[in-house]
């Protein structure tokens, strides 16, 4: 996989309830890692282009919460919450999304060193095959995971 600023450069698939995205970035695990767990960094590049994010709260270890507020460029605020399950630095992460006090869907982030770059892989896994297609469909997951991704790579070359 070449790394450019494009899109293209991250890998989306669907397969029964599971989304999973894959990138690779120019930047060590550990910087890609903290930069993805460190609330100074988070609201910096978390959520889709346009998007912007209040953090209520962040405590990144098993059990632990991030709980925030994503803003819609239509002014729609998105309430949401992750609770972590699994946390191993610089790893991986696990944890449940969601919403209103209920998990929407459970991810599973895997942070691999190879040469230099980092491979990110994230699975998204859903209920079930049916809620994977609507959040699709209603919310624009899989260009919205682009998005992010690219914040992320723009946020990275910041730190770098």
């Amino acid at each position: 996989m070449t790394q450019n600023n494009s899109t293209s450069s991250t890998v989306t698939s669907v397969e029964g309830r599971e989304l999973t995205v894959k990138r690779v970035f120019r930047a060590s695990r550990e910087l890609v890692y903290k930069t993805w767990t460190d609330p100074v960094h988070l609201p910096q590049w978390w959520g889709p282009k346009g998007f912007t994010i209040t953090v209520q709260e962040i405590d990144v270890r098993p059990g632990g919460v991030w709980r925030y507020i994503m803003h819609g460029p239509d002014g729609t605020d998105y309430d949401n919450q992750i609770r972590y399950i699994e946390v191993a630095s610089p790893e991986r992460l696990v944890y449940a999304h969601g919403g209103d006090g209920e998990d929407d869907f459970h991810v599973t982030v895997t942070f691999v060193e190879r040469d230099g770059v980092t491979e990110l892989t994230m699975r998204m896994l859903f209920k079930s095959a049916a809620e994977l297609e609507r959040v699709v469909k209603e919310y624009g997951a899989i260009e919205a995971a682009k998005s992010t991704l690219n914040r992320l790579e723009e946020q990275l070359a910041k730190l770098k």
